[in-house]
């Protein structure tokens, strides 16, 4: 946000306000450093896109620190990666393998955090910062910021599966939405009241529910959420394979049994098309993330849009906040990644459209947004021929936060899975991705044991470094 004079006072008491909340909760256990290369110059933030448009919540949030005391000494810019995930992430193990100090705070997906933190790219926060059972941090969430019990980031924003449906084609088909959704849901009583839409469901829809199927990230989320649902862990807390023949064939049906009553689409779908698909009234289910809540009112009136916890396990995304090994600048980008997720700017988070990483941006009333705009409407929005609900916006609670904040988004973080902690992600999710793919899709070996077989040894040899 370009701040104009009438708010630099305004977002300069939202500055402190922030810097008071992240000295009342933050804080380590005291057994080690802080760091301390505490040179001058710009904090460089390095960061994918932002979710909520250009001028999105994050660098309103880099904004409001340039405000503050310490943020005049030691200003900070964000700087936005370029391409997809995976050229983010050669783009920054690039530089920081390099020993640049191009980057003095990196944002990374939480799959990345074991990688970079073995080979030494980000610095361990051990005794800075507090990510144990009595810190704010919702701990599934926490987690993803650990490696081998070492804390090596802060959880800025989550992610988590969710299940958005259409009300009004359940009403239709005469389903009593008293007992629907609940956290108790599961995937055949979903695939239920899929067939009981197949008489009543208006012109336009083509098949109950649509996700993320191509080969890309969205298919290995697909696949695990399938695999924990079935019971099938794919590696232990050090990132060992620990999957088998036998354990994967069952996952693999979980995933099948899914796809049977999937949008053919689906099986080449990323986010935006599914959001799309979903939009248009082409399905009655979409399984996607949070940021889905803000966008998906600009198509269609509330009275047609819910949203629950998706049926089975749910696995996390988001980012965490790391400071770079290299960086001369770290003991303030460590101040700038506390204030970027301290209470009041993970409540900004919230209402902007992501998933806060902090219980009390969901539960305490006494925590608010200092920012003036963080819940200004996004840039992005579903296809133009998306059916039109001009002047809806995302419904929120008499606490102003998303109205699904507290009781869908915040259980289905705390019960969420992750997906394989381990420096081999890379090789992991293409692995996955090669071998599934080409079985969803009729171009690969289709006996599902043959598969499972042919999975276990792509599996075992990426997930061992070779």
């Amino acid at each position: 946000m370009r701040t104009p004079a009438r708010l630099r006072a305004a977002l300069g008491a939202a500055a402190a306000l922030g810097l008071l909340l992240t000295a009342c909760t933050g804080g380590g256990s005291g057994t080690a450093p802080r760091p301390t290369s505490s040179g001058g110059g710009e904090i460089v933030v390095a960061s994918g896109l932002d979710v909520t448009g250009s001028d999105g919540v994050r660098q309103q949030l880099i904004d409001a620190w340039n405000l503050t005391a310490e943020g005049r000494e030691h200003p900070a810019r964000l700087l936005e990666l370029p391409g997809d995930a995976d050229e983010q992430r050669s783009q920054l193990l690039g530089s920081l393998q390099s020993g640049s100090a191009d980057y003095d705070l990196v944002n990374l997906d939480v799959t990345w955090v074991p990688e970079f933190a073995q080979a030494g790219l980000i610095t361990p926060l051990d005794g800075s910062v507090d990510l144990g059972a009595g810190s704010d941090f919702i701990p599934s969430v926490a987690g993803t910021a650990m490696w081998k019990k070492h804390v090596y980031a802060l959880p800025f924003n989550s992610d988590v599966g969710l299940l958005y449906y259409r009300p009004d084609y359940l009403k239709a088909a005469g389903i009593d939405l008293g007992n629907y959704p609940s956290a108790g849901t599961d995937w055949q009583q979903l695939r239920n009241i899929i067939q009981e839409l197949a008489t009543t469901a208006p012109k336009g829809y083509e098949q109950g529910w649509t996700t993320q199927l191509a080969s890309y990230e969205g298919l290995t989320v697909n696949a695990v959420e399938a695999f924990a649902t079935a019971g099938v862990p794919l590696t232990d807390a050090d990132g060992h394979y620990v999957a088998d023949p036998v354990s994967l064939s069952r996952g693999l049906d979980e995933l099948h049994s899914r796809t049977a009553y999937a949008l053919p689409a689906a099986l080449s779908s990323k986010e935006p098309q599914s959001l799309n698909d979903f939009a248009a009234g082409r399905t009655a289910f979409l399984r996607h993330w949070p940021y889905a809540y803000r966008l998906l009112p600009q198509s269609l009136p509330a009275a047609d849009l819910a949203v629950a916890p998706l049926p089975g396990k749910a696995v996390l995304g988001g980012q965490d906040l790391a400071v770079s090994a290299a960086s001369p600048r770290a003991a303030w980008a460590l101040k700038l990644a506390e204030f970027l997720t301290d209470q009041g700017s993970e409540r900004c988070l919230l209402d902007a459209g992501f998933a806060a990483t902090r219980n009390s941006a969901y539960d305490d009333s006494r925590v608010t947004c200092p920012l003036p705009h963080a819940s200004a409407p996004p840039s992005a929005s579903p296809s133009p021929g998306a059916t039109t609900g001009e002047g809806s916006s995302m419904p929120t609670d008499d606490q102003h936060r998303p109205q699904y904040a507290a009781g869908t988004l915040l259980p289905a973080l705390t019960s969420a899975v992750q997906r394989p902690r381990t420096p081999y992600y890379g090789a992991f999710t293409q692995a996955l991705q090669s071998v599934v793919h080409r079985w969803l899709t009729g171009t690969g070996p289709q006996d599902t044991d043959k598969v499972a077989a042919q999975l276990d040894t792509a599996l075992r040899r990426a997930l061992s470094g070779k």
